[in-house]
């Protein structure tokens, strides 16, 4: 057996065949992809989750293999002796008699601390960068400060600059570096039968389910069989053209709504890449410039309203969030600004509710593991904000849920937008919001059990008073906010008695939030 004097380390979210690991082919390197214990146990998964993140580790593994790499690809019946991922780098480095230890730089504070903090016998430990972001991580600290609001656009602003992404010169393609404004249509019912079908994938993930199970790990949610998210690269380049052709068309136009009323709401204009991305199967820059090519070459049916919103979450927000995390962790993760203590209701594990928006966004997660961004924050996240429920109970939630959620990316798009826990590091106001906004940007109320046009009866919008409520319990924190100080002038101008009647109806739905 080849002695291999070099192991390197590839996480599940590591997946990247474009790492300079790769450029070539040395013997003395083995290369180790482990189903592990301890990444099935930190919180409650979906079952689309575990099986995406095991079925492309084994999918890469026998990609390198086919490459002729040296590789170790390990199950969780290799590896159920293992306590910790240290204890199993260590019995590795014995057994393949390695003197060097390598891993990628992780994008979660928990793994990154555990491999800084481990000392192998007789091996010494190497961290290298991933080498998949657009942001160097050594610059993180460069554009960004520890608990202070970094405003987004302008960070955006300074990468398109950076990056030569849609510029012309020093000035933003289209004359404008916002087209955010353009980007919130609402489907009407004749838009329905243009939605596309998603593209969906067929890979055999048995055997995996199988081993979950033998090895009683707890999950939550629904499998869909045949597996249809994409978890090797020709499957994710599939999705991407996919997205390319058919969706970014109507992309940014519509990436702000929902539907109860499509076979095909639960996808709509949506990429669908972000597991592809977040486990590097695809990079950044390689999604970006597919897009970029699209709208250039069909710039009849593709407007730079489109493609901007599509660049903005990639390159503006998902690598400001990568950097929110990095700049303020591990506090980050403690932050609980408004004093959240409420338990999260038993509806967001069973999507039994009567709250329409609440049932089709929970409902949708649990069969699809995914929901889109709106979703998570105006309904899902809004809710959770609204009643008060403990940020990290809503982590957990969020983190397990969804099948693109690391915690790099899930908590400051959770505890920061969603909730404001961190006192607007990522948020300069909370995303509250009553029925009214759902009504704008959907069609779930019109079947709702509840009236949306109503903040005080029986049968009143839940959202409505809540809204109230949770404005006037954080009035001292809020009420000089230049955003939102209108809303206290307005809720002035209402009688008492329809003050006090909308602040009864929010408690009762509060003292109730396990029946709404």
């Amino acid at each position: 057996m080849q002695k291999a004097r070099t192991l390197r380390l590839i996480l599940g979210d590591q997946l990247d065949a474009g790492h300079h690991w790769f450029k070539t082919n040395d013997v003395n390197v083995t290369y180790v992809i482990a189903e592990l214990h301890q990444e099935t146990h930190y919180t409650t998964h979906h079952i689309q989750k575990i099986c995406g993140f095991f079925a492309a580790m084994k999918r890469f593994a026998m990609a390198l293999k086919q490459a002729n790499f040296n590789v170790v690809y390990l199950t969780l019946d290799d590896t159920s002796n293992d306590n910790s991922l240290p204890e199993l780098i260590q019995r590795l480095c014995n057994e393949y008699h390695c003197d060097r230890f390598e891993y990628q730089r992780p994008d979660e504070y928990r793994l990154a601390i555990q491999l800084a903090d481990m000392v192998l016998m007789h091996s010494t430990v190497h961290c290298i960068e991933s080498e998949h972001f657009f942001l160097p991580f050594e610059e993180i600290s460069t554009y960004f400060t520890k608990n202070k609001h970094i405003t987004m656009e302008h960070f955006y602003r300074k990468m398109r600059k950076r990056f030569n992404i849609l510029m012309n010169g020093d000035s933003p393609e289209g004359g404008k570096w916002n087209f955010d404004n353009e980007n919130r249509k609402k489907l009407k019912k004749a838009d329905l039968t243009d939605i596309p079908a998603p593209l969906l994938f067929d890979y055999d993930i048995r055997e995996i389910v199988q081993r979950i199970k033998k090895h009683k790990i707890a999950t939550l949610g629904q499998l869909q069989h045949p597996f249809i998210w994409p978890t090797n690269r020709a499957e994710a380049h599939q999705l991407l053209h996919y997205f390319c052709r058919y969706l970014l068309p109507n992309f940014g136009k519509f990436q702000d709504t929902m539907t109860a009323n499509s076979a095909h709401k639960w996808s709509l204009y949506h990429s669908r890449l972000s597991f592809a991305l977040n486990t590097k199967i695809l990079s950044p820059s390689e999604v970006i410039r597919s897009a970029v090519a699209a709208y250039k070459h069909h710039p009849n049916t593709i407007s730079i309203a489109q493609i901007e919103g599509f660049v903005r979450q990639i390159l503006g927000w998902r690598e400001y969030i990568r950097a929110v995390y990095w700049v303020n962790m591990p506090d980050y993760s403690t932050y609980n600004t408004l004093n959240a203590r409420r338990d999260l209701p038993p509806q967001f594990w069973t999507g039994q509710t009567k709250m329409r928006c609440l049932q089709h966004a929970i409902t949708q997660s649990l069969e699809y593991a995914y929901a889109h961004h709106i979703q998570r924050l105006m309904i899902t996240g809004n809710f959770c904000l609204l009643t008060g429920i403990h940020p990290d109970q809503v982590d957990n939630w969020y983190l397990g849920i969804y099948i693109d959620a690391i915690e790099w990316v899930e908590m400051p798009n959770t505890r920061g937008m969603t909730q404001f826990a961190d006192n607007g590091i990522v948020a300069t106001k909370p995303y509250a919001a009553s029925g009214n906004y759902v009504n704008k940007m959907s069609d779930y109320c019109g079947d709702c059990h509840y009236n949306v046009k109503e903040k005080t009866t029986e049968t009143a919008c839940p959202l409505n008073s809540l809204y109230w409520h949770f404005m006037i319990t954080h009035r001292a924190r809020f009420a000089t906010n230049p955003r939102i100080g209108m809303v206290y002038r307005n809720w002035d101008k209402q009688d008492e008695i329809t003050k006090q009647h909308t602040l009864t109806r929010a408690q009762y739905y509060l003292d109730n939030i396990s029946s709404l």
